[in-house]
């Protein structure tokens, strides 16, 4: 069993990557929380958490983990100092406990920032946290979803390097994707877009 610290466990779509891991027969999720009365929720299902704030040092956050899940956003509120600068600081944290494998969510638009004014700050703060672990030394996987709906998960998506469409995923998909490209054998090196679709899930990642 390898234990995943999974940064932003107390979102919507973190919660669900928690949850998966639960009940993997490879995985033990560590769940990051800021505050102190977050653990509860966690520890009634005998899971594991971690006090950290990704806008402070996080650097004892990830010393029980073999591999990281970062989930975290700022909601569009802090989107330089958590979803930009906390990213990196997990990446670099990361980088001084030999981190095994750093899954990114990211975002559909990140490679482009400047090809949607409404989400440049976001997208842009996203971009940067990627283009830092892709130059990192961690074996990594980033993943850019489309618009993330709470319809329930189809175990389907679509999946490339580059989509060049618009569209929706579940958050329940999304989950799925970031806890399957944990594996050692899944997406190395890799960066993609996913969206609704009819491919399932471990073949559209076997198939990139």
């Amino acid at each position: 069993m390898e234990n995943i610290l999974v940064a932003g466990a107390t979102g919507t779509t973190g919660k669900k990557v928690v949850k998966l891991l639960k009940s993997s027969q490879y995985f033990e999720p560590i769940a990051m929380v800021r505050k102190e009365h977050q653990k509860a929720q966690f520890e009634a299902q005998h899971i594991e958490t971690v006090l950290g704030d990704l806008e402070n040092d996080i650097s004892h956050t990830i010393v029980n983990a073999n591999k990281v899940v970062f989930a975290a956003g700022s909601g569009g509120e802090k989107v330089k100092s958590v979803d930009q600068e906390g990213a990196i600081k997990m990446i670099e944290a990361s980088q001084n406990s030999n981190i095994k494998k750093f899954v990114m969510l990211s975002s559909m638009g990140a490679e482009q920032p400047d090809s949607n004014n409404d989400l440049y700050e976001y997208l842009m703060a996203k971009h940067n946290a990627d283009e830092f672990l892709k130059s990192s030394n961690l074996n990594y996987t980033i993943v850019r979803p489309g618009s993330l709906t709470n319809n329930k998960g189809t175990g389907k998506i679509k999946l490339a390097k580059s989509l060049n469409e618009f569209g929706n995923i579940s958050r329940d998909d999304v989950a799925q994707t970031l806890v399957r490209s944990l594996h050692d054998d899944a997406v190395n090196q890799s960066t993609f877009e996913i969206l609704e679709g009819e491919t399932l899930i471990g073949k559209a990642l076997e198939d990139i």
